[in-house]
């Protein structure tokens, strides 16, 4: 069932925004652990909370996060920020929708980061503010 999904979501249409998969791994690629790791993935992404249980769709999700910090940056920034958005979001995502009992990225964290990205003056700081944060709860063991 997981390869299916995987197949219908990265191939049939991949739901990370078109700018970021040149610098992020496509979700066809992507090693979940189960169908419910890469359905929330999708959420984190796209706010779609479709065969997901206890889930309020909608935003933020990701792909709303780098549209706004890229606005926010302006056309100058925009060579650096994007790619390090896009990636900061694999990051994220990728923890943040594993099991609630072992993954390390909570969704309080995730409201953090996005306190974090919204009082930033520079959203370039602000993505590099956030992965340091989140890398230092990656780093932290499982469970």
């Amino acid at each position: 069932m997981l390869a299916g999904l995987l197949a219908g979501s990265a191939s049939a249409q991949e739901f990370v925004r078109g700018d970021c998969l040149n610098v992020v791994q496509p979700t066809r690629g992507l090693r979940f652990e189960n169908d419910d790791h890469a359905r929330w993935y999708k959420r984190f992404w796209t706010g779609n909370c479709q065969d997901l249980n206890l889930c309020f769709p909608g935003s933020p999700n990701w792909n709303d996060i780098v549209s706004k910090l890229l606005v926010k940056g302006g056309p100058a920034e925009k060579p650096a920020l994007l790619p390090k958005a896009c990636r900061l979001g694999q990051l994220i995502g990728m923890e943040w929708a594993r099991d609630r009992r072992i993954k390390r990225i909570s969704t309080q964290d995730l409201k953090r980061f996005s306190n974090i990205l919204d009082d930033a003056g520079d959203p370039l700081k602000g993505v590099e503010a956030v992965e340091v944060k989140a890398r230092a709860l990656l780093a932290k063991p499982q469970g």
